[in-house]
């Protein structure tokens, strides 16, 4: 693993991590292109916001077209037409989610396809084998996510599952041209992330990633759990943060010392017409936009904000356009895109603390104001 770490402010860091289709510069945010696809948009319109890396989804791609046919087809990166890096997930959320379709066992994992109900059988080796196949640049050791809220005892049998996958993860691993990341686990209990984490970094992981929150817990909860976990990590391997997106989750992730994210929030956001600004969360249907002949954000350059208004967009999203979707969804995206490249300089200049400080107020004001409204 080629991970440099170019500057640190308090346990905030900046980083160049180097990968065979490309540099990626961190902190960074993944869009989400779950079946090969970030919703609406094409790879030339995410390179040309400034997306380094996406993220696919090893059930969903498994499942539709099939991991061999994208494999015959030149693997993710020319199925797709994506140039740069690719972080493939294991598929061990996806099948989380798929409480009442699956049974878990020591062996892996039987489920229904929530497309065609038919059965199927994902093992650690077999997700290493498909990862391996769709070609991604950084692919993820199998695992067992933990619901909120569960008891002591199944959280422990959980991260003792993940701990035995995770050596059969790097068993089954056959090319060297892909980085694997192992994802710790033990739901809120910090004696059961200390020993998921030690074991994890006892097998040697290119890298290591958090799974397991954003479950249901509390704020709360799951930020005292984000630096606790980031303070067992190791320093000088690329740390990911899970399925977070929230941007005040985001910085108090980037300040415990996290380095990759994902997120559906801007995308499915976009798609419902929640769009986030420089003021805050915009809800684009609120009747105060029929007649604003304004851009979205004065303060975005985005090609959804340098040509369009408020009053459009809303009209374009009441009408049910698919305009609509593509438009917020190239701001939402640009957003964090822009996001994240500032609080990287933020880091870079030393300077994270006001730059968290600001956003917060401006981030919690906006929700305080939605909430009243």
């Amino acid at each position: 693993m080629q991970f440099i770490i170019v500057a640190d402010d308090g346990r905030a860091r900046a980083g160049l991590l180097k990968t065979p289709h490309g540099e990626i510069h961190t902190p960074q945010f993944m869009p989400v292109g779950t079946q090969g696809s970030v919703k609406t948009m094409t790879p030339e319109e995410l390179r040309g916001m400034g997306a380094e890396m996406i993220l696919g989804n090893t059930y969903h791609l498994y499942l539709r077209p099939g991991d061999e046919t994208i494999k015959r087809l030149g693997g993710l990166h020319r199925f797709i037409n994506w140039p740069g890096p690719i972080l493939t997930d294991s598929g061990g959320f996806q099948v989380y989610s798929l409480s009442r379709l699956r049974r878990i066992t020591d062996d892996g994992v039987e489920f229904q396809s929530h497309i065609d109900g038919s059965t199927h059988f994902l093992s650690p080796e077999r997700s290493i084998e498909i990862q391996e196949n769709l070609g991604a640049d950084i692919i993820m050791a199998f695992d067992e996510c933990i619901p909120y809220p569960a008891d002591y005892e199944y959280a422990l049998d959980a991260v003792k599952r993940t701990a035995q996958w995770a050596v059969r993860c790097i068993r089954a691993r056959k090319r060297k041209d892909q980085y694997l990341f192992g994802i710790n686990q033990g739901g809120m209990y910090r004696e059961l992330r200390r020993m998921s984490i030690e074991e994890l970094i006892s097998f040697g992981f290119d890298g290591h990633a958090t799974g397991g929150l954003s479950v249901g817990e509390p704020k709360g909860l799951m930020h005292e759990m984000i630096h606790f976990t980031a303070s067992l990590l190791p320093a000088e391997k690329p740390r990911y943060l899970m399925g977070i997106g929230d941007l005040i989750d985001v910085v108090e992730a980037v300040e415990a010392g996290y380095d990759l994210f994902d997120c559906v929030m801007p995308t499915r956001n976009a798609r419902n017409g929640t769009l986030f600004t420089s003021q805050g969360r915009v809800s684009i249907k609120r009747a105060e936009f029929r007649d604003d002949p304004s851009p979205l954000d004065p303060l975005c350059n985005c090609y959804t904000c340098m040509h369009y208004t408020r009053a459009y967009l809303r009209h374009l999203f009441l009408a049910g356009e698919i305009l609509s979707m593509r438009l917020n969804t190239i701001h939402n995206l640009s957003f964090y895109m822009n996001f994240f490249r500032e609080m990287r300089r933020a880091i870079l200049e030393k300077r994270f603390q006001q730059f968290k400080r600001d956003w917060l107020d401006i981030l919690r004001n906006n929700s305080t104001r939605n909430n009243l409204q």
